[in-house]
């Protein structure tokens, strides 16, 4: 049976649409269905120079698989017309309303996963909506009670236990529990949606050297290895170990993903190895999501440079995933 996934076009002043439409210029085995506005999607494709024409989005029809240069759209309005790389906070709800919109889709299973554009958290707050990321308000939108977000290039998967904090939050916030549910969510999904038998995680500590016994923090005596040493029985884990180096060859052979304990930690370094070709995926969720590894690039929005290499990665990494779900 032919999946049908749903794609969020994201911030309208940036590179979202001009990817969608990029998309649109292929066949696709799928049926993407992309939630956008329409008067801006045309005027982009102009702008682009790309043909498209729009095929309106019924979800009492059966999934067909995705035709070039015809986009399958659930047309959703901007409040206020749309200038390529100039945001506008009365624009804030139209990004809100496209999650919300594809969450309700994923949680009756009308669609197999999710894809999403990328979003400007700044314009978002500015629009008086509190907004921290998507992976926190997916959380919070599908009542997951616990989320962990991973991002994924070939060769290198690396997952996070806190996310978008400040630093200073960071050593109070990785507790025992926190860890736990982290680490059990994280082999879940690799079992699970991943198709890997006995996957292979790679814990760092949290300080240089991870701690060096004690003599530059405590959090790996008193909070890492305590966990690493329950779980062991059921997971195969290896730590706490340095992060510095942790990300070598020696190590990444042979291993399936990496638990970082912070955003800066982890994936720098998967983003110097893949960026452009990777992927973020939210772990624990109801339904599969997968999205860009990049930003709005409002300076390239209209210009004909963006690039929807990762936006084919998400799509891939989604289709590997549902074929792997118990669900599936």
């Amino acid at each position: 049976m032919t999946q049908r996934l749903v794609i969020t076009s994201g911030e309208p002043a940036g590179i979202g649409p001009d990817l969608v439409l990029q998309l649109a210029q292929h066949d696709w085995p799928i049926e993407l269905v992309v939630l956008g506005d329409q008067t801006l999607l045309a005027q982009r494709a102009q702008t682009l120079n790309l043909q498209i024409s729009f095929k309106s989005y019924q979800a009492s029809n059966a999934p067909e698989p995705s035709k070039k240069k015809v986009m399958t759209l659930e047309h959703i309005p901007t409040t206020t017309p749309v200038q390529a790389g100039q945001l506008d906070v009365r624009n804030a709800n139209y990004v809100i309303h496209q999650l919300k919109r594809a969450i309700q889709g994923c949680l009756t299973q009308e669609f197999s996963g999710m894809i999403t554009g990328p979003i400007h958290k700044g314009v978002i707050n500015e629009g008086g909506l509190p907004f921290t990321g998507h992976t926190e308000f997916l959380a919070q939108e599908s009542q997951s009670p616990q989320v962990v977000m991973m991002l994924a290039t070939p060769g290198l998967r690396v997952a996070l236990v806190t996310t978008h904090l400040p630093l200073l939050e960071v050593p109070k916030t990785i507790t025992q529990p926190l860890l736990t549910k982290v680490l059990t969510i994280t082999h879940t999904a690799l079992t699970q949606q991943f198709g890997l038998s006995d996957p292979h995680i790679l814990v760092a500590g949290l300080n240089p050297h991870a701690g060096e016994d004690g003599h530059m923090g405590r959090e790996e005596i008193d909070v890492i290895s305590p966990v690493l040493t329950r779980l062991k029985d059921q997971m195969n884990l290896s730590g706490p170990l340095p992060a510095d180096t942790l990300f070598t060859p020696k190590y990444l052979e042979q291993a399936d993903a990496v638990l970082a304990m912070y955003h800066d930690q982890g994936l720098p370094v998967l983003k110097h190895i893949g960026f452009g070709n990777a992927v973020n995926i939210t772990l624990g969720l109801p339904f599969i999501r997968t999205s860009v590894d990049h930003g709005t690039a409002l300076e390239l929005a209209g210009t004909g440079q963006a690039d929807d290499r990762s936006f084919r990665y998400a799509i891939q990494v989604a289709l590997d995933m549902q074929s792997h779900s118990p669900h599936s």
